[in-house]
């Protein structure tokens, strides 16, 4: 089998690349930086411009699906303009995507599996959501993800079977979230949020991709979260955080009108709450390997110390 991936230089992206070789199946990615496209059997870059609407077509040779993760990161300030690219990065990709295909005469491609994002689940500390919640958040990014779903459902219109992850805090010290969270941890800075009793939907990374490949390799239509068994508030969190850190937490929480002050809009993403369900897709047979935040957090820092343990051996077998 050949995937097409979109953000596959990106964290997920490259989780996803790595367990699809696992697997046996050959990559085919798009990137709109040149100097990464590569060409090996396994794994074939193109270059492609969502903004122009620029795609290499070659991309879709021997490709039998699609997974999209394409979309620019929402971890920086929301300004007026940076909130347009937000949306435009998501929407864009996928019509670039939709156009091309269009255009073919003829192709192999039976499924789309897109990203998505529980920020579309309203703000609730006491709500429990599963897919077919029909309420949107009334946010920036409830407004985008709504938006980005609907243009994904359009590739129905090509006879592609369509599938939407919607992923929630990704837990991983290769990137995203937990590596900022975990940094004033280590200098004995850290602390939660505002009340701490927001709900955090987290995933490991690993689980994250094989969601991905277990809905595309089942041909599972339609909208799954992408969140563990176990959400967490922040308060737990943090503090989970600092005991595999082996980290005191003395400060009081961080109030929301200093995060606001310092982070302005972005700062929603610090205080929203969304307790999500993972039910559907345990449903069709799927098998966390990370069920619990405690072995999720003890698995990525153990890892940590392990590479960080053998770059320092090799360091020094290279100094002698």
């Amino acid at each position: 089998m050949r995937i097409l991936i979109t953000g596959a230089t990106g964290l997920v992206g490259k989780e996803l690349v790595s367990q699809c070789h696992e697997k046996g199946y050959d990559v085919n990615f798009l990137t709109t930086s040149k100097d990464k496209i590569v060409s090996k059997q396994n794994l074939k870059g193109f270059y492609w411009n969502p903004t122009n609407r620029e795609i290499d077509i070659r991309c879709f040779d021997g490709i039998s699906a699609i997974i999209n993760l394409a979309g620019a990161s929402i971890s920086k300030r929301w300004t007026a303009s940076y909130k347009k690219q937000i949306l435009n990065s998501r929407i864009n990709s996928l019509e670039t995507l939709y156009g091309a295909i269009e255009k073919l005469p003829n192709h192999s491609i039976t499924s789309i599996v897109t990203a998505s994002a529980i920020g579309i689940y309203p703000d609730s500390l006491s709500n429990y959501y599963e897919e077919d919640e029909q309420a949107v958040d009334d946010s920036f990014l409830g407004r985008v993800v709504l938006a980005w779903e609907e243009e994904a459902d359009k590739f129905k219109e090509l006879g592609i079977l369509v599938s939407k992850v919607r992923i929630g805090l990704v837990l991983s010290n290769k990137g995203g979230a937990l590596p900022q969270m975990a940094k004033p941890i280590k200098y004995y800075i850290g602390a939660a949020f505002g009340s701490g009793e927001q709900w955090q939907s987290w995933i490991h990374l690993s689980d994250l991709a094989r969601i991905f490949l277990f809905v595309l390799d089942n041909e599972l239509e339609g909208v799954y979260n992408g969140v563990s068994p176990n959400p967490v508030t922040n308060n737990r969190l943090v503090k989970k955080v600092a005991d595999v850190l082996n980290r005191p937490l003395f400060l009081p929480n961080i109030p929301e009108v200093l995060m606001k002050v310092i982070l302005g809009e972005m700062s929603y993403l610090l205080f929203a709450s969304q307790r999500v369900s993972s039910k559907k897709i345990e449903g069709e047979g799927f098998i966390f390997e990370y069920q619990n935040v405690c072995s999720a957090l003890e698995e990525i820092y153990q890892n940590e110390k392990s590479n960080s343990k053998i770059s320092n051996d090799l360091s020094k077998e290279y100094i002698s």
